[in-house]
């Protein structure tokens, strides 16, 4: 049984080095996934890789279905998820580039199918929340590359918004005040729907560009096409160290 699934964000559409055995187009209660589900091997283990903005890369933050694809994972054995998510810097440190692994999430997204206890089941079910992200897994994560040279920041605070359009600098600086460490539009509410379905669940985030407000010059997505290239070769390098020890 394949236990271990990534899920790949903008930027990551396919693991370089994924050797394919085989897809299957996953059927859930909740609609269709984002993509088929790919089996094979990564890094010497055996993963299963889903793309959440489909292949070729069509479905907005605000329209990926988190629900079916996280059902069809765990339909599917998975029981470990490594979320790869695109982010903007906020706080100090967060310069495009950096790679983070956030211990906190702090959910601005609204009118997203959000979980799986929406009144069909026979009682009222709320699961502790208190922190979103599996330790064991971030630990991994972050460990697995001590003394490679990767700079990896250990914990910050995910600020989850709707999208698809970027924020204004004034929200940017409520969520500053707010706390937020990063800013990005898929963590929510993927990481709470693993947490219902009792799946280990942890994010590497990889920052494309400051957020809005933070330079003077307006957002430019060629700028962070290039910098989610950049990220993304140093993601994989995290992968092949972090996967064997998962």
């Amino acid at each position: 049984m394949i236990e271990l699934g990534i899920i790949g964000g903008s930027g990551l559409k396919a693991l370089a080095g994924f050797e394919l055995l085989h897809q299957k187009e996953p059927s859930t209660p909740f609609g269709e996934a984002s993509s088929p589900l790919s089996f094979g091997t990564f890094a010497g283990r055996e993963v299963v890789f889903l793309a959440r903005h489909g292949q070729p890369h069509h479905i907005p933050p605000h329209k990926v279905n988190y629900r079916a694809n996280l059902w069809a994972l765990r339909a599917n054995g998975v029981s470990k998820v490594i979320s790869i998510n695109a982010v903007g810097g906020i706080s100090g440190g967060m310069q495009p580039g950096r790679i983070v692994i956030p211990d906190q999430i702090i959910d601005y997204t609204s009118s997203r199918a959000h979980t799986f206890f929406d009144g069909d089941t026979a009682k009222v079910v709320h699961v502790d929340f208190s922190r979103p992200y599996d330790e064991g897994l971030r630990r991994i994560l972050v460990d697995a590359v001590v003394g490679d040279g990767l700079d990896v920041r250990d914990g910050g605070t995910y600020g989850a918004t709707q999208g698809p359009r970027l924020e204004t600098a004034a929200e940017i600086q409520r969520m500053e005040r707010d706390g937020c460490h990063i800013v990005g539009m898929t963590g929510m509410p993927e990481a709470s729907l693993a947490r219902e379905l009792s799946l280990r669940y942890a994010s590497i985030a990889v920052v494309a560009n400051w957020a809005a407000g933070k330079l003077d010059e307006e957002i430019s997505m060629a700028v962070i096409e290039r910098n989610l290239a950049d990220g993304m070769q140093l993601v994989q390098r995290l992968l092949m160290r972090a996967v064997p020890l998962l």
